[in-house]
């Protein structure tokens, strides 16, 4: 499992001293761009003016909940909520514009005077040598835009200008002069304006808004830490003092503005009161009025009283109510009693409490026994039983008489007592709406009455705390300085244009590298395809050079194809190749890759070794050879070269070669001949063969310059006449991915004997002769070697 995850490990094949060398090659862009950051650096350290730090630190402080007055803001509902603004609502606060605008008014900031010295200009702050006056209002000034120069001739005169290229006008100091905003005028500071006579003074009206803006940027204001009540307010200015003064006066301008805003709140919370006491009082009466009418329309004083007195009344009533009806109903049996039977006795105790009622039925009772007493001795028509039965209708008929008129009194009686007992019931069932009625109104009352006494109470507190406003802060430190600082430090301008001298070249060698889909040495070459013997790699010589090699050559270039015929030398031992072991075909996958080039100088190379070497240009549809040998052999070309030999069977092999002296290199040249229009079919001429058999037997060595594989077929319609193949490629021209051609060829086995060649390889990409040099070449000195020389 380790060693699987080691071979997998995307950091196993990353070397870092290759990585390293790439920036290392690169080493004078990075000592440039440090060079010049740093004197970027250095310049703009010279030319900033150094600012002063001004410091001040203020406690905002909250009003106690007991000091004058502020109960009575406070209990009040519509100031409580504007009480508790946070902290960071105060810090917006202090940095508002009104307070900014304040402060550019009262110290005069939007007009400004510099003074002009050798390299850049400081500006007079307070003790200025001239004072302006404006004609103009200052609602107009405050939002001028104006440059201008003076320069003192004397306490009298002076020089004005209005630009810089401007001829100066002599004027004298008083004298109205004529602006596009109105006239201003000059006047001189006796004690201060000698010390700048011939001097140039550049005068400055900025408008108020821009230095509102310009403060609101430069002044920062936070808290010491999370939740304090400290604020810490600081500003940078080239001016120490100018600096110390903004920050002071924005502190007072801020306690000012708080403690005004307590006044004018106290002083609206008294009016409020007084306002509310004038409509509460006026309401109390109206209430009054109520209660007094409310009483006076239903007659009473008390209603607890009045309805306990209608209860008792009406209960009595009732009671009585019932004494009369019970006596109607005795006096109705008593009358039923002297009913159809004359002869029967009557209750004597239903009288209804009448005594005549009473005694005439005790005396008809008794008359009625008496009767009942005869009728045992004598008959009904006994004349004392006849008496007593005319006395007995008597008595029976005063009583019914007796008991009627008793009927009728009670019930005029009963008729009273309900008319009565319908009145008490009416005052008792309308009694819980007058309390009703009375407690809402004495409520009402309760309420106004609690507001008054409260709203007076507040307008005293109110009254009080209007000559009693405490500070909103307490100043923890003035304003101070902290001393001159550059910003930025030295340190840290040389630290980061030492870090960007290094990052951009950095940067653009990176991108550059990871952008890079080209080969540029062997080593690229060999880890694309890595089952191809890579012969070596050839420099780029330069313009300087005319590219082909010479007798007795000492350069990179020629040792360079000495490598390559050395390891071709040692790959064409190892081979067992019976025919055309002697032909070197010379390809490569596009055009302007080299192969000519390495075509030609493989050649020379060979023939510089005594071998007789035959070189064949049978690239014939864009043929390079002539063109490259042209300085060195002059107009001696052949006029018959592969194209006339194939196609011309007359032609015999000794007329299309023609010996050259290139370099005092001797060699033989098959040149190309005429482009023809059907190149492909051409080789696949018969006499192709011919060609490399009798070529082959006759010199040591054939090298065979072909077209490009890829974009013709040419090469691979001769190839089977190849022993060995040299596949050209470029640095920094051929891309990685049309190599996997060349991967092809060479399995399909469509080439014999491939082996690969870089061309072109710049000298800091090149092998180890880019870093140890090469052998027996003259060194060359350095500075300070040649001091020594």
């Amino acid at each position: 499992m380790d060693s699987l995850s080691q071979k997998n490990s995307p950091f196993q094949n990353f070397d870092i001293k290759k990585a390293l060398s790439l920036y290392l090659k690169q080493w004078k862009w990075f000592a440039l761009c440090i060079a010049i950051s740093l004197s970027v650096a250095y310049f703009t350290i010279k030319s900033t003016v150094p600012k002063f730090k001004v410091v001040s630190k203020i406690m905002v402080l909250e009003d106690s909940d007991n000091e004058s007055g502020k109960a009575a803001i406070k209990d009040l509902t519509i100031f409580s909520g504007s009480q508790e603004s946070g902290m960071e609502d105060e810090l917006q606060i202090i940095k508002s514009r009104s307070f900014l605008r304040n402060i550019v008014t009262k110290l005069n900031l939007n007009v400004q005077f510099f003074s002009k010295g050798r390299v850049k200009e400081y500006e007079i702050y307070k003790n200025t040598p001239i004072k302006i006056n404006f004609i103009e209002s200052d609602s107009l000034i405050h939002k001028t835009s104006y440059n201008c120069f003076i320069e003192p001739l004397s306490t009298t005169e002076f020089n004005f200008w209005v630009n810089e290229d401007d001829t100066p006008k002599k004027l004298t100091f008083g004298e109205k002069i004529d602006t596009h905003f109105g006239g201003i005028i000059f006047t001189p500071k006796e004690n201060k304006i000698k010390g700048f006579i011939n001097q140039t003074i550049r005068v400055k009206i900025t408008p108020v808004e821009n230095k509102i803006q310009y403060l609101k940027q430069k002044i920062n204001v936070y808290l010491s830490r999370e939740s304090s009540k400290i604020v810490n307010i600081s500003m940078e200015d080239p001016i120490e003092q100018k600096a110390i003064d903004i920050v002071g006066l924005l502190v007072n301008e801020y306690n000012s503005s708080t403690i005004d805003k307590k006044r004018k709140q106290a002083i609206n919370t008294a009016n409020f009161i007084n306002e509310r006491v004038k409509s509460i009082s006026s309401d109390l009466e109206s209430v009054d009025d109520s209660i007094v009418g409310f009483k006076s329309r239903n007659k009473i004083t008390d209603i607890s009283s009045t309805a306990t007195q209608a209860l008792t009344s009406s209960v009595q009533n009732e009671q009585l109510i019932q004494d009369v009806t019970t006596q109607i109903n005795m006096l109705d049996y008593m009358s039923g009693s002297l009913g159809d039977n004359p002869y029967e006795s009557v209750p004597s105790n239903l009288g209804a409490g009448d005594p005549a009622i009473m005694a005439l039925a005790s005396r008809y009772n008794d008359l009625l026994a008496q009767r009942g007493n005869y009728l045992k001795s004598a008959g009904e028509n006994n004349a004392v039983v006849v008496e007593l039965d005319n006395t007995l209708a008597q008595i029976r008929s005063s009583l019914k008489q007796s008991i009627n008129n008793t009927k009728q009194t009670l019930n005029i009686q009963l008729r009273g007592l309900k008319n009565s007992s319908r009145k008490i019931n009416s005052k008792l069932y309308s009694a819980p709406d007058q309390e009703r009625v009375i407690r809402s109104i004495e409520r009402t009352q309760s309420i106004k009455e609690a507001i008054y006494i409260f709203l007076l109470e507040k307008r005293e507190e109110a009254t009080i705390s209007i000559s009693s406003i405490s500070p909103a802060i307490k100043i923890v430190e003035e304003p101070y300085s902290l001393g001159s600082t550059i910003s930025p430090t030295p340190m840290v301008a040389y630290l980061g244009a030492l870090f960007i001298g290094l990052f951009i070249p950095f940067g653009v060698i990176y991108v550059k590298d990871l952008l890079d889909t080209k080969i540029h040495n062997k080593e690229d070459l060999q880890n694309e395809i890595k089952n191809i013997t890579v012969l070596g790699e050839i420099p780029n010589f330069g313009k300087k050079e005319n590219g082909l090699i010479k007798r007795n050559d000492r350069s990179i270039m020629s040792e360079s194809f000495r490598i390559i015929r050395t390891n071709f030398d040692y790959v064409k031992r190892g081979r067992n190749i019976q025919d055309y072991d002697n032909v070197v075909f010379v390809t490569s996958t596009i055009n302007s890759e080299g192969k000519s080039f390495v075509s030609l100088n493989t050649a020379l190379t060979l023939a510089n070794t005594g071998k007789r070497v035959l070189l064949i240009g049978a690239d014939i549809r864009n043929p390079q050879i002539y063109s490259a040998i042209k300085n060195k052999v002059g107009e001696n070309q052949s006029n018959v070269g592969l194209t006339e030999y194939l196609f011309d069977k007359s032609i015999i092999l000794g007329e299309t070669i023609n010996s050259y002296d290139i370099n005092e290199i001797p060699i033989d040249i098959m040149l190309s001949g005429k482009v023809p229009p059907n190149p492909a079919e051409l080789l696949m001429s018969d006499r192709m063969k011919t060609l490399f058999d009798d070529a082959s037997k006759q010199y040591d060595y054939v090298i065979v310059d072909t077209a490009p594989s890829m974009l013709v077929t040419d090469t691979l319609l001769i190839s089977q006449y190849a022993g060995h193949t040299i596949y050209v490629t470029r640095a920094g021209y051929t891309e990685k991915r049309i190599l996997n051609f060349a991967k092809e060829l060479h399995e399909d086995h469509k080439l014999n004997g491939m082996m690969l060649v870089v061309n072109d390889v710049k000298q800091s990409n090149f092998g180890y002769g880019a870093k140890y040099g090469y052998y027996g070449a003259p060194k060359k000195k350095g500075l300070f070697g040649r001091f020594k020389a």
